[in-house]
């Protein structure tokens, strides 16, 4: 991607959205960044503070005004999505599933109509299959086909759809599969920042299920995305850290970070593990810890850990991870400790 090229970042004050947005400035690319409201202040006020960053505002479900925000773009990152695991019970397919899927479509059309050369969808870690301990990683060749966590069935469907219509639309597609994303630059919680900000409260202080957790920092995932649209690259690419760490290790680096986060007192039983959502709920009733996990979460997850490598994007692109577990966390804790003092 060479100076002067125009993109689109939609999403682009989610976590992920500023982050790219502030990566692709400091490159010094045109861009113009969507929110779903310009009557938001606090999310225009925090973009706009970026330098100079064109706003839009584009509703992923109103076609015109997706093709109206992409007129003179060349590359668009498509990056709107739901991300969350906890939905309200009847109401999965509207409140997840569905935005992904439409949201999907409606860009893969839109940048045809457009005649956008090419598409960047940011799509995640849990469309690939989860393993026993031991086997081997999944790649991106692999697709997950658990779908009972209608995040997990939300991305699969809005990326294999997206591959479609790009094949039909004769779309130069490339896909991002990120891990867990954590670090700072974030003005909402996410349901990885919600696992750290659940850790920071004592979550896990009465036991820690025997889980791994496939961390990524966001400005890491932001350089893949960068180093993506400049490469002449295809397909799906996975960007996760070299390591992930259990969740015990997790909670024994935040301690190690500020000891005043609690430590386990064990590791849970796996035999325990479908009482966590019963544990969950007393935890968000009287500790005020966000909710994590839902009772299809622990089915399809249970036995089985995170195992994928980045070999592929390092290989292709040059890219690495450059942000330590350590130092992500402290960015992490920090604005978390920020956001609850301050509100913002």
């Amino acid at each position: 991607m060479g100076d002067g090229i125009q993109v689109l970042v939609t999403g682009a004050n989610g976590h992920l959205g500023y982050n790219l947005t502030k990566e692709l400035l400091a490159h010094g690319h045109t861009v113009r960044a969507s929110v779903r409201s310009l009557a938001d202040a606090s999310k225009v006020a925090r973009l706009r503070a970026l330098g100079n960053v064109e706003i839009v505002e584009v509703d992923l479900y109103k076609p015109n005004q997706f093709r109206a925000a992409l007129e003179g773009i060349s590359l668009l990152f498509h990056l709107a999505a739901v991300y969350s695991y906890v939905t309200t019970q009847g109401r999965e397919h509207e409140e997840v599933v569905r935005p992904s899927v439409e949201g999907a479509e409606n860009a893969i059309r839109a940048a045809a109509d457009a005649k956008v050369r090419k598409v960047i969808l940011t799509s995640s870690i849990v469309t690939l299959p989860m393993t026993r301990a031991g086997a081997r990683s999944s790649t991106e060749a692999d697709w997950n086909e658990e779908l009972e966590v209608p995040y997990f069935r939300a991305k699969v469907l809005a990326e294999k759809r997206a591959w479609d219509l790009a094949r039909e639309r004769n779309i130069d597609l490339v896909t991002i599969l990120p891990g867990a994303i954590c670090g700072p630059g974030f003005s909402r919680s996410t349901p990885s920042i919600d696992l750290i900000d659940a850790i920071m409260s004592g979550y896990f202080r009465a036991g820690i299920p025997n889980s791994n957790f496939p961390y990524v920092d966001v400005r890491d995932v932001a350089s893949a995305h960068a180093l993506v649209a400049e490469n002449d690259c295809a397909g799906r690419f996975i960007v996760c850290n070299d390591h992930f760490p259990s969740l015990s290790e997790l909670n024994e680096k935040m301690h190690a970070i500020d000891p005043s986060v609690p430590r386990p007192m064990m590791s849970m039983p796996d035999f325990m593990l479908p009482l966590a959502p019963f544990f969950d709920r007393l935890n968000h009733t009287f500790l005020g810890t966000p909710r994590i996990v839902t009772p299809e979460f622990i089915a399809t997850t249970r036995g089985k850990i995170w195992n994928a490598s980045s070999a592929r994007i390092k290989r292709e692109t040059g890219w690495k991870q450059s942000v330590s577990l350590e130092q992500s966390l402290k960015d992490t804790m920090n604005t978390i400790r920020k956001i609850r003092e301050t509100g913002s």
